[in-house]
């Protein structure tokens, strides 16, 4: 890597304090993001910040993203691949859908001598903030050694595979999560109705086979506190489920029990808007959406 500035592209719930970490290890950042709030609380932070991407990324050889979709990145490319140096690095940490981001790649590779790997995270706002997060990198070992010393101010870096992998990875960990939290939902909510504490069934489950994210730490944290602030919102989780099911699809394997998790959520997000936090899916298994979980 060189000594030229890094560039953040996505100053939100998770790129914020992700770019943080960066700053705080000595590492020139350069931002933007869609929102002056955004850029307001990264120049606060210690970063520069351009009103523009093309601005921001101008001469750099490091380009981060973190970004909400494959539309969205494909949008900024399109916005910035016309000044990135030759063989400059894109690291794509948005959640994006793999066949894209294999295409992407290919593309820039092809067409600018620009290289791309995937490195999408697990571990939400409190993980950015503590840099302990899970980093799924997908790409060329020479390129993800290439950025692994950025990403490590972030988290725990795991080289998944080729460009894709990260994504891919991403995503079915995203369905396991959901379908997970929807049906502990339903196993706490059923005990404390027969009477049960809801907290002693947790005590008992994370000592036991039934033990998952979901009883560890999305409802003793999240869900029966009432906060519902996990930071990550239930329509990105539904939109990574969707990635999964077309990921299975696409290889010729059924996701039956994914397919009805993706009708269960769908309907939650109806439900409880686009602003809901994916922790509150449980409202919806109690029967809900206006009132906390009795806790």
């Amino acid at each position: 890597m060189s000594d030229r500035s890094v560039v953040f592209i996505g100053l939100g719930a998770m790129g914020l304090p992700m770019a943080s970490r960066l700053l705080a290890a000595g590492v020139a950042v350069r931002g933007f993001d869609l929102s002056g709030t955004a850029r307001a609380r990264f120049t606060t932070a210690g970063g520069q910040t351009f009103p523009a991407a093309a601005e921001a990324a101008a001469g750099s050889d490091v380009v981060i993203l973190m970004l909400p979709d494959s539309k969205a990145v494909d949008a900024v490319i399109s916005q910035i691949r016309g000044v990135l140096e030759q063989g400059a690095l894109v690291i794509d940490m948005s959640s994006s859908e793999p066949q894209r981001t294999r295409e992407l790649a290919s593309d820039l590779s092809k067409d600018d001598e620009v290289h791309l790997v995937d490195a999408p995270v697990s571990g939400g706002v409190e993980g950015a903030r503590a840099g302990t997060l899970t980093i799924m990198v997908g790409g060329e070992p020479t390129q993800v050694e290439r950025a692994r010393g950025l990403l490590e101010h972030m988290g725990t870096v795991k080289h998944a595979g080729p460009v894709g992998a990260g994504h891919a990875v991403k995503a079915l960990n995203n369905l396991l999560s959901a379908t997970h939290l929807w049906v502990t939902s339903e196993a706490i909510l059923a005990g404390e109705r027969f009477g049960l504490d809801p907290r002693v069934m947790l005590e008992i489950i994370n000592g036991s086979s039934g033990r998952s994210g979901s009883t560890e730490n999305k409802w003793p944290n999240f869900i029966l506190p009432g906060t519902y602030d996990s930071g990550f919102t239930l329509r990105l989780m539904l939109k990574d489920m969707r990635i999964a099911a077309d990921l299975a699809r696409q290889v010729g394997l059924a996701s039956t029990l994914g397919e009805a998790a993706i009708e269960h959520w769908a309907r939650a997000d109806r439900q409880l808007g686009p602003a809901a936090d994916h922790t509150e899916v449980a409202r919806c298994v109690a029967g809900t959406d206006h009132s906390n979980l009795p806790g």
